[in-house]
């Protein structure tokens, strides 16, 4: 991991409460609906996304933004390698769309969570957290940056296309009962 200056610093798993608001919160709802079918009987789907929040801060995965009371943004990604992820006849079909586009970003950083708190936007925080992904996925060898939003998601498409991101791709949303008003997710990406 590259050094990081305050306020942002590598997530812990006391931060996972706030992680898994945020994860949700980006993921425009996904999350949650996921974490409802990983819930056993009369478990709480939030306890399911704190698990896997806490998991990802063990492994150093995620930073986030921290004035001093915890976790107000958070970012989240990977390096996608240089060839496709196989995509099977047993895929899920809810994230079918998603790989699809994964897979035409070969060798970029994949920015996969980015969010903020709203009372926090405005101030540069992800901008600044967009500039930590480029400085990760430079430190890897990577030239490019990629990234997935819904299409209804103006506000993020905007700040990453402020940051030179360009959108290459689309493909339709699989819906299943997850209740959203997007219709398609879009690619964006960036050279560096």
């Amino acid at each position: 991991m590259i050094p990081l200056d305050p306020p942002f610093r590598l997530a812990t798993e006391a931060d996972a409460p706030q992680l898994a608001d945020l994860v949700n919160f980006a993921g425009e709802g996904l999350p949650l609906y996921l974490w409802q079918g990983l819930a056993e009987d009369g478990q709480d789907p939030w306890a399911v996304g704190r698990a896997r929040q806490e998991a990802k801060a063990r492994e150093g995965q995620i930073v986030v933004a921290d004035r001093g009371d915890g976790a107000v943004a958070s970012l989240t990604g990977y390096a996608i390698g240089p060839g496709p992820e196989p995509i099977g006849d047993d895929f899920p079909a809810l994230f079918r769309p998603l790989q699809e586009l994964e897979n035409q970003a070969p060798d970029s950083w994949y920015v996969n969570v980015l969010a903020c708190y709203p009372q926090f936007r405005g101030q540069g925080i992800g901008a600044a957290l967009l500039e930590i992904a480029d400085r990760i996925g430079r430190a890897e060898g990577l030239t490019r940056m990629s990234v997935i939003v819904a299409d209804t998601n103006t506000g993020a498409r905007r700040l990453y296309e402020r940051h030179g991101y360009e959108e290459t791709a689309s493909a339709p949303c699989v819906k299943e009962q997850w209740d959203t008003g997007m219709e398609n997710w879009v690619l964006l990406m960036k050279s560096l």
